[in-house]
């Protein structure tokens, strides 16, 4: 079923108005017409199915004719943290992120990012990222638009993660002979042993294509983080990221 994302502003009573780029991208480009029957997606993590009664040339109205909640995300909340690589793999991160129920992207600038610190992104770069968000949301049928922060320097991470009030975190790393790794399967029970009644924030991060430097991993480790390996092939940016994101949903049981 075609499904897409609307403001919830453009609901009235029980019709839906269509108006501007929403209307262009479904009327124009998506060729619905009177009489088709779609869902459309608001920001209260609710769907509603409809059928479109009328269309002009500028908008369009839709009769509510079924509502249904889009259950929530659930605990433990996954957080992206991202150094910023290449765009087209930050591109694919976005929208798999999306789809595998990432709560929020926190991209960053570490020595080896592919934009560096005092370098800054273009609008519309994060213009695409949020179209990409979008239709990732529609695409899944997720009940939320997953959020992408204001990027920030490697230093600030010290202060976003908050591992005193029901947060862990870890960061994946090749290893060294100075900083050994946990396996992804040791590091989800010593986070089980050590946080019994459970966890509500669950950091994950990632490297860009030139992995972390060696101040960077100490870095981490002296906040307490978890070095965590994945094996001994060596993964690219976005195989990292769903790989560690699906065997976290998979161990926290987030896929029910």
């Amino acid at each position: 079923m075609r499904r897409y994302w609307i403001e919830k502003k453009d609901l009235f009573q029980s019709q839906v108005n269509f108006t501007g780029d929403v209307f262009h991208h479904i009327f124009d480009v998506c060729r619905q017409e009177v009489g088709s029957k779609f869902e459309v997606l608001t920001e209260d993590s609710k769907a509603y199915f409809v059928e479109v009664t009328s269309v002009t040339k500028k908008n369009a109205t839709a009769q509510i004719l079924e509502e249904r909640v889009i259950p929530t995300l659930k605990e433990p909340r996954i957080h992206l943290l991202l150094s910023i690589s290449r765009f087209p793999v930050m591109d694919a991160v976005m929208e798999k992120a999306v789809e595998l129920g990432v709560f929020r992207i926190h991209p960053f600038f570490s020595e080896f990012s592919f934009l560096r610190k005092g370098e800054k992104l273009s609008d519309n770069k994060l213009e695409r990222w949020d179209k990409i968000v979008r239709s990732a949301t529609q695409q899944s049928g997720r009940g939320d638009l997953m959020k992408i922060e204001s990027p920030i320097h490697f230093d600030d991470i010290a202060g976003l993660i908050n591992r005193n009030q029901g947060h862990a975190g870890l960061f994946a790393y090749e290893g060294s002979d100075q900083i050994p790794t946990l396996g992804i399967k040791d590091y989800v029970t010593k986070i089980k042993s050590a946080y019994p009644e459970g966890i509500r924030d669950l950091w994950i991060i990632v490297g860009s294509e030139g992995g972390f430097s060696q101040k960077e991993v100490q870095r981490f480790t002296d906040l307490g983080l978890d070095p965590v390996t994945l094996g001994p092939q060596v993964l690219r940016v976005e195989t990292a990221c769903m790989a560690l994101v699906s065997v976290l949903k998979y161990d926290f049981d987030l896929m029910s």
